[in-house]
């Protein structure tokens, strides 16, 4: 007996298992192409990061500034709402230092190599917002030396005299193994939440012809058909799609990488180069992937192996043990024991497959408790038999909400991470300043020559705003404690620090210090110096302690200063341009920006969160119509009996829709409760301590999940016309 070709013949003369056919190989192929991107991440950031490890100015050695090839410095920059890199490089006479990728030639002092993206933005924009920050622009950084065509980045040229503070090196780091544990982590949880459903998507396609399949191999074994032969049936009538999805799947890949190429992450796209998976993983999920599905193809057949009699009479199945409902639980305690012991990720993603898998356990005992409740308390003939499905085959009849409850597990364990970490994203880093002053920190000596040189381009843009200095002190009070405070005349400093000139005193004072001050040192750890008595004080409305430079005394040399102007939004983008270019490229911040960099990132995250639960939604969807049109279809005979019997078809259609999504509603306010409980785990996983935030919309994916359950449902209707229309001596 050949199996295969036996399986061909199935294929060529029975429509519906060409149809399971069709539709395994659809979710095979999802499924293939979604590992396979989602398997290439962690090594998509490595191939991106290795192009631009020159640009974080990391160096393989220390390397003393007198005996250095080049001075440098990093900064970031912002203009029309976008993120710029900056790299100011002043090249000494101490040797040749050579050039980074996608670059020829270093600019010189006052010339500005810069990436295309950039080049066209400064095309676009006025000199004083955007081009004056880099001086004269001599040519472009080639695209095998940035992230991708649309960062935007600069590499400036200064003097060795005119860089101010910046980092010796001798050469430009080499390509060095990066991790982005967020990413990761992301793509990790991605895996696992979007393999399920594609599996279960597959597991629901080959279901249709479940029924008839169990028939025609319970007689072959009747007819004597070794149960090794009757594996090697299903293998083979199994593994032709399996196989063409598995082939399709690594065929699509390249236009799934293009797709996912366009969604950008840490500001920038991608290459759709840098999203390939090493061939080496990709074998491993060609090989992995069809062993998955064909393992639980044969697993399904042990009735038939065992007892082919019970499956041709269609034996009832044993009740569901009461055990069944501890899974969940000691799922969740070794997820919360992996998140908080602080194994590896592998660890914890086991934890969470071993999570989500205990839903199949508890869910078919869940609806089989339905079952017995409905077949107790219901009245009418559509929840009797509804009932009576659910308590005699509940596993059937939990399948098709598998799916379902997946999705709306995703959907509120992603929305229990979100709305915390945009609370701490998006909040001031330093609420000593005015959300929209703009500042810069250098050192004391450099301080004045930058005031001088900024407030000279803001003359000459026609601004009216001025830079101010304030020099980094300590001030002590009577008990010794510290409090870090910064010198300057209130009446200059009030506008960059969101006061009001008129808090100001007409006699030199202190600021915002909780108690009466005795001393000031440049530094923590100087020798502390005292200050006059009965200094006069004030209260400030902002943590921030001010002290006027007539009360400083003159042996206490501040070490660092700022260097800080206020803006507004019709003035902010001229204004850092002159901050930029008058600092030789320092580092130029404010809160606003702290907080627009935390939104880009949270946009990301929602974006591409978002795809994750659409994806995983629609895969949802799309198994639970399937699964619910294939429990019509496994039952045609006894549908086609009860028809012929009288029974209305509007009693039929209503008991389907009750079977088909009441466990799904119930499955899914079990699911949202358990997705909350792993999001609150996840958060532990961070870090930095963040402060739970719940949001109403974590309602959102288990209302989804109703509807979706009962959309599903309604294909009930056309399945079971189709029933109607075809004759039983097809069976």
């Amino acid at each position: 007996m050949n199996a295969f070709r036996i399986a061909l013949r199935v294929l060529r003369v029975d429509r519906r298992t060409r149809t399971s056919a069709l539709l395994t190989a659809v979710g095979v192929t999802v499924a293939t192409s979604l590992v396979l991107l989602l398997l290439g991440l962690p090594y998509a950031v490595d191939a991106r990061e290795a192009r631009t490890a020159w640009q974080q100015g990391a160096v393989t050695s220390e390397v003393a500034p007198e005996e250095a090839k080049a001075l440098i410095k990093t900064s970031r920059d912002r203009a029309a709402g976008e993120i710029i890199e900056r790299m100011d490089i002043a090249l000494t006479q101490h040797g040749e230092l050579p050039p980074p990728p996608g670059v020829d030639k270093f600019p010189g002092p006052g010339e500005s190599l810069v990436s295309p993206a950039l080049a066209e933005l400064i095309d676009d924009q006025p000199a004083s917002v955007v081009g004056e920050r880099f001086g004269k622009v001599v040519g472009v950084i080639g695209s095998d030396g940035l992230r991708h065509d649309n960062q935007l980045f600069a590499l400036v040229g200064q003097s060795p005299t005119g860089i101010g503070d910046a980092n010796p090196i001798n050469e430009f780091a080499t390509p060095f193994g990066f991790a982005d544990d967020e990413l990761e982590l992301l793509a990790g949880v991605g895996l696992v939440v979007l393999l399920v459903p594609s599996l279960v998507l597959v597991a629901s396609a080959a279901r249709l012809t479940a029924t008839r399949r169990e028939q025609r191999l319970a007689a072959f074994r009747l007819a004597g058909a070794t149960p090794r032969q009757v594996v090697a049936m299903v293998v083979a009538e199994l593994a032709i799609p399996t196989v063409v999805g598995v082939v399709l799947g690594v065929v699509v890949n390249p236009l799934v990488r293009w797709w996912a190429s366009g969604v950008p992450w840490d500001g920038s796209e991608w290459y759709p180069a840098d999203l390939a998976t090493p061939t080496w993983l990709v074998v491993v999920a060609v090989v992995v992937l069809p062993l998955l599905v064909l393992g639980a193809a044969v697993l399904g057949l042990r009735r038939v192996v065992i007892t082919p009699l019970g499956a041709v009479r269609s034996t009832p199945n044993k009740p569901l043990g009461a055990w069944r409902v501890l899974a969940l639980p000691a799922a969740l305690a070794a997820f919360w024991f992996a998140a908080r012991s602080g194994e590896s990720l592998a660890v914890v993603l086991i934890a969470l497959a071993a999570l989500i898998g205990s839903a199949t356990v508890i869910g078919p005992w869940v609806t089989a408790v339905v079952g017995r409740g409905l077949v107790k308390s219901w009245r009418g003939p559509a929840g009797l038999l509804a009932g009576r499905r659910l308590h005699t085959d509940p596993k059937a009849a939990y399948r098709s909400s598998s799916g379902v409850v997946l999705a709306v597990f995703v959907g509120t364990m992603a929305l229990t991470l979100l709305p915390t970490i945009e609370g701490a994203e998006l909040a001031p880093r330093d609420p000593m300043f005015a959300a929209s002053t703009l500042r810069t920190f250098t050192s004391a000596e450099h301080a004045d020559d930058i005031v001088k040189q900024i407030d000279d381009r803001l003359k000459r843009y026609g601004q009216q705003e001025r830079a101010v200095r304030l020099d980094e002190v300590v001030l002590t009070d009577s008990d010794g404690a510290e409090y870090g405070a910064v010198v300057g005349r209130c009446a200059e400093a009030a506008p960059v620090l969101g006061l009001s000139p008129q808090m100001c005193r007409n006699e030199p004072a202190v600021y915002g210090m909780p108690t009466r001050p005795k001393g000031i040192a440049a530094e923590s750890g100087d020798q502390i110096k005292a200050l006059p008595t009965n200094v006069p004080t004030a209260d400030l409305p902002r943590p921030v302690a001010l002290i006027d430079p007539e009360l400083v005394p003159e042996s206490v040399q501040p070490v660092s200063s700022i260097v800080a102007v206020a803006t507004t939004d019709a003035n902010r983008d001229p204004i850092r341009t002159a901050m930029v270019a008058g600092s030789a490229g320092n580092q130029v911040t404010s809160d606003q920006d702290l907080v627009l960099n935390g939104s880009n990132h949270l946009d990301e995250l929602r974006r591409v969160t978002a795809i994750g639960i659409v994806i995983a939604g629609l895969l949802a969807g799309c198994s639970a119509a399937i699964a619910t049109a294939g429990s019509v279809m496994d039952r045609r005979r006894t549908f086609g009996a009860m028809i012929a019997a009288g029974t209305q078809m509007s009693v039929l259609a209503r008991t389907l829709r009750v079977e088909a999504s009441l466990p799904a509603v119930i499955a899914t306010f079990g699911a949202g409760l358990a997705g909350v409980f792993v999001g609150v785990m996840l958060l532990g996983l961070i870090d930095s301590p963040l402060e739970l935030v719940l949001s109403p919309w974590l309602l959102a994916p288990v209302v989804v999940g109703v509807i979706v359950a009962v959309l599903a449902a309604s294909v009930c209707g056309p399945a079971l016309r189709r029933v109607r229309q075809e004759p039983l001596s097809d069976e």
